[in-house]
């Protein structure tokens, strides 16, 4: 996760709490009323534009991307692929099946090296596994620009239709 998406978080709930303690409470902010027409209008909206099938495969995708994997820099890059050629030229292509490799992209491609595939081979494999992942890594970025570009709609119509249930005789 980047820097500026925590801090961008943090401000919001500091946002947030700082008005809650400037008088008002929590039920001003959260209607249940409000937050199913967002939610669901933004859910709605989004199975609209999509098939099925990218939503499946592109949320989950961006969420782990986002969240739970690990970037590596250049330089480390550069780095444990030096490592990698300094084990083979010291111990052949079969000194690589021993080596841990925390990349799963990364971790294929030394499997292809250490089991003997020819260049080709291995090329055209990582490419369409890259080529594969960049577009569902595109389909879940199109959807989570949907919902960001549908829900604030939904919550003007959930803040009007909060106020007007809040304000009309049960």
């Amino acid at each position: 996760m980047d820097i500026s998406t925590g801090l961008g978080l943090l401000a919001a709930a500091i946002v947030v709490t700082t008005l809650i303690m400037l008088g008002g409470d929590v039920g001003m902010f959260c209607s249940e009323h409000a937050l199913t027409v967002i939610f669901g209008g933004s859910f709605s909206a989004t199975l609209i534009r999509f098939p099925l099938s990218s939503i499946f495969h592109g949320l989950p995708l961006d969420a782990k991307f986002a969240f739970t994997m690990r970037r590596m820099g250049l330089r480390e890059l550069v780095d444990e692929i030096a490592g990698f050629a300094e084990i083979v030229r010291e111990q052949g292509p079969v000194g690589l099946e021993k080596v841990e490799v925390h990349d799963p992209f990364l971790a294929k491609a030394v499997c292809f090296v250490a089991d003997g595939y020819d260049a080709d081979f291995i090329r055209d494999n990582l490419e369409r596994d890259r080529d594969n992942f960049l577009t569902h890594l595109d389909e879940g970025q199109n959807i989570y620009r949907a919902i960001g570009d549908c829900a604030p709609a939904f919550g003007m119509i959930g803040r009007l239709i909060g106020t007007w249930c809040k304000c009309s005789p049960t």
